[in-house]
């Protein structure tokens, strides 16, 4: 695929603008690390002013890559990470990560929803509990056999 046959798919698939308080997700993209703070939530505003350490850094720079390896059209490879704390930052948005849950890779698709979250929201740690019926010794009733 050429640059314009791409161009032309991303107008037939014209959906709703999707603004983040109020930004559009291109004007997003260009942003610097201390303009997007003022936009994120205080929590994430200290996490990034304390700085961006090694290991996230690592992470950013392995998805810029496997974005820039992906023939265009097309989704990039996933990349298999243990940062649950990271930020989703604009820059991630439309790569494939695979979150550590404590077992296994959750592979997850970012989206422009998800900027100013965490990436261990996207991958739950345990399974949820399936009520069924109570077992042999849940209650009281059941220890009582008939004769």
């Amino acid at each position: 695929m050429d640059a314009e046959q791409v161009a032309e798919l991303r107008k037939k698939r014209a959906f709703r603008k999707f603004t983040y308080r109020g930004i559009e997700l291109d004007q997003l993209l260009d942003l610097t690390n201390e303009e997007l703070m003022g936009l994120i939530t205080a929590r994430a505003r200290r996490r990034m002013t304390r700085g961006l350490k090694r290991k996230p850094l690592a992470l950013i720079k392995r998805l810029r890559q496997a974005k820039k390896e992906a023939p265009p059209g097309e989704k990039p490879r996933g990349i298999k990470t243990h940062l649950r704390d990271m930020i989703i930052v604009p820059e991630m948005v439309g790569s494939i990560i695979g979150i550590y849950n404590g077992k296994m890779f959750c592979g997850v698709e970012m989206k422009p929803e998800m900027i100013g979250m965490y990436l261990g929201e996207f991958a739950i740690t345990y399974k949820p509990v399936r009520h069924g019926r109570p077992g042999v010794s849940a209650a009281h009733q059941t220890r009582f056999i008939p004769l």
